[in-house]
């Protein structure tokens, strides 16, 4: 996808916040200090769209952005980090639970991993979940740049055994070399290529 225009639409924390459904919609999902921020920001080439800070946990609510006026990405809360308040992370499951079981323009979901850390019992749930839903999946391993060629194949390797993935089914990403970054986008492209095709009829 060629992005011509990126915007922050809204936040939200519940349905009656949500902005009208429209657009076909792909959210973001990942633990704390994963990357996501930059991630979101390297695919729509902006610098700081999607607000990055040094405290993880800082995105505590559903952030909505437009893109080319035909798609949308939606932020959401990161997961995971024990400093954050537990009311806050109280609210987190049922409000990602509530936009993800209920949001009929929602796409597909980008889950992202730090390539350096093997999967928790977090991620392993979260895509049982999301499959449960009949919601796609794209799984990307980000800050691949901070290992070498040979120990980002064998954590490749690693986290597909983990997840019960094939390896080709993870993209390696880095913001800072933008490695992956035409990967990701075409198999965000072709969950949206498949959500615009008109369901199949019976003969």
């Amino acid at each position: 996808m060629h992005v011509k225009s990126a915007e922050f639409i809204k936040s939200a924390a519940k349905p009656d916040q949500y902005p009208p459904e429209g657009p076909p919609e792909i959210a973001f999902a990942g633990r704390s200090n994963v990357g996501k921020s930059s991630l979101i920001n390297t695919l729509l080439n902006r610098k700081n769209l999607v607000k990055t800070g040094a405290t993880p946990g800082r995105t505590q609510l559903l952030n909505f952005f437009d893109v080319n006026r035909d798609t949308v990405f939606v932020d959401l809360p990161g997961y995971g980090y024990a400093r954050v308040p537990a009311r806050i992370k109280n609210n987190w499951g049922p409000m990602v639970e509530k936009f993800l079981s209920t949001r009929r323009t929602l796409k597909g979901v980008v889950l992202i991993l730090d390539i350096r850390r093997p999967p928790e019992n977090e991620e392993t749930d979260f895509i049982n979940w999301l499959l449960a839903y009949a919601i796609p999946v794209i799984l990307v391993l980000t800050k691949a740049d901070k290992l070498s060629k040979n120990k980002r194949i064998n954590q490749l390797k690693a986290i597909a055994g983990k997840m019960g993935m094939a390896s080709e089914d993870l993209i390696c990403f880095s913001a800072k070399t933008r490695m992956g970054i035409n990967d990701v986008w075409t198999a965000i492209d072709h969950l949206l290529a498949e959500a615009s095709m008109p369901p199949d009829m019976d003969p």
